[in-house]
């Protein structure tokens, strides 16, 4: 198994040593230690740490939101894996039904996500539509002073 240390991870999810190190401290990561203290990071690792930077950038996540989203994110994987294994048709069916389940909460959490984003969205199409009607009451002032003058 390859490990990597953090200046490589830091360089390959573009994030700086101090935030990997936040990240670790939060509980969002838990590389290895080498007998020097060193920290190491597997392939794994450096996965998660994607998904977490694309759950904060594309989604939006608060640090709270991301300590639940990767759990969410881990249970799926376990659960797949427990799926693969299982022969009973029966147990088949009762582990897609938790998947489903598992599914259906990291949707939950983006669609709150998503509910939020329009709300900000609606707000400024609102403000936006103010502006554009100000201007054009300005330009028609303005085109009415410029008549009156002549």
């Amino acid at each position: 198994m390859t490990l990597y240390k953090i200046d490589e991870v830091a360089s390959e999810c573009n994030l700086t040593k101090r935030t990997i190190r936040y990240y670790e401290e939060i509980g969002l990561l838990s590389p290895q230690r080498s007998e020097g203290n060193t920290r190491l990071y597997t392939r794994e690792d450096i996965e998660r740490l994607k998904k977490i930077i694309s759950a904060r950038d594309v989604l939006g996540f608060s640090l709270q939101e991301l300590h639940r989203y990767i759990e969410v994110v881990e249970m799926l994987t376990g659960q797949r894996e427990r799926y693969r294994s299982i022969t009973d048709l029966e147990e088949r069916r009762r582990q897609l039904e938790e998947i489903d389940d598992t599914l259906g909460k990291q949707l939950d959490m983006m669609e709150s996500k998503m509910r939020t984003i329009q709300s900000f969205k609606e707000e400024a199409e609102q403000l936006r539509q103010q502006v554009r009607e100000g201007m054009e009451r300005l330009g028609r002032q303005s085109v009415e002073r410029a008549e009156a003058e002549h």
